[in-house]
């Protein structure tokens, strides 16, 4: 079976580390065909429109997308991209490699972000001059949904720990349906878990991380301790995600197109490598999946690395290495 894959490198780094995913992909036993496609500030400035219909339309006919990084159009690419794909689940894994100078060398978490609703609903307005409100949407089907993709995800990739994530004492409407609807989830199934004030849990994920697996969290709260872990296990260069739906998904580095080295080549390709190995599991290759996620981890634990990495090497050698690995 030939499966075609939407790429679209997107702004800055994302055209440095795109082609280490495509490249990866192509050597593993998997037959893919690679649609490309155009998005983000320089589309804008050409097209005069960051994500054009011929894009939507790739990512919404494949069997699967590939994202690098949008820049100053962020919001205007990525969020409808997602909803193209019928995103309902962002899932963000923050692990520590061998090799890396780790806060905690235990650390292993995944993150499972609610992702259509929250405060990136995008319900904004100007009430009065000088005032601004944006409104929170959690619904009690979206919970739902989430949480039962967070149980089953837990459950299916070895994890015992499971933690809801919210902050019910003061967003008691919003929050506390969520918590509601997540705690029901989990009673129903038998599952065992606890419960977490967003900030508190903050504190503790950076003190003992050991302690922590999946994270079920409402939007904004899982984009906020995503970012937070990859502190705790080397950067965002890291960190890959998936964007899944009921039939599609999108797959994308959780780092953004980092203009400050963009067009240097020494952007570290792993996170994007690992989004590839994500996608690889979506498709149901997971033995394929697994020979890409151990050539990364290879080449993390003995190198090269990239400058973020505290190396010195360029993005096309350490895509070099990790196919090598492969």
């Amino acid at each position: 079976m030939t499966h075609e894959i939407a790429v679209i490198p997107g702004d800055g780094i994302g055209k440095e580390v795109m082609p280490a995913a495509t490249d990866v992909l192509a050597d593993t036993a998997v037959d893919f065909e690679f649609v490309h496609a155009e998005a983000g500030d320089a589309t804008k400035a050409q097209r005069g429109e960051a994500l054009p219909a011929a894009t939507r339309d790739i990512a919404a006919d494949a069997d699967a997308t590939l994202f690098g990084a949008a820049g100053e159009t962020a919001a205007d690419v990525i969020l409808p991209l997602r909803s193209i794909v019928g995103s309902y689940a962002n899932v963000r894994p923050a692990r520590a490699y061998p090799g890396l100078d780790a806060i905690n060398a235990d650390t292993d978490l995944v993150f499972v972000r609610e992702n259509t609703e929250g405060v990136y609903a995008g319900i904004e307005s100007e009430i009065a001059d000088g005032v601004r409100t944006l409104t929170r949407v959690v619904t009690e089907e979206a919970s739902e949904q989430i949480a039962d993709f967070g149980f089953d995800y837990a459950k299916q990739n070895g994890y015992e720990d499971v933690t809801i994530a919210h902050k019910a004492n003061v967003m008691r409407e919003t929050d506390g349906l969520f918590l509601a609807v997540a705690e029901r989830v989990g009673d129903e199934r038998g599952a065992d878990y606890d419960t977490a004030l967003m900030d508190a849990l903050a504190m503790h994920l950076v003190m003992h991380p050991e302690d922590y697996g999946v994270v079920i969290c409402p939007n904004l709260a899982g984009d906020v301790l995503s970012d937070m872990a990859a502190g705790l296990v080397g950067g965002l260069g890291l960190l890959p995600s998936a964007n899944v739906g009921s039939e599609n998904a999108l797959f994308e580095p959780v780092h953004g197109s980092a203009p400050d080295i963009a067009g240097q080549g020494i952007a570290n390709p792993a996170a994007m490598i690992l989004s590839a190995a994500m996608l690889l599991d979506h498709l149901e290759y997971p033995e394929e999946a697994t020979r890409v996620r151990t050539a990364v981890e290879s080449v993390l634990e003995s190198g090269p690395h990239t400058p973020d990495l505290g190396g010195d090497a360029t993005t096309t050698a350490v895509t070099a290495a990790i196919r090598d690995e492969l």
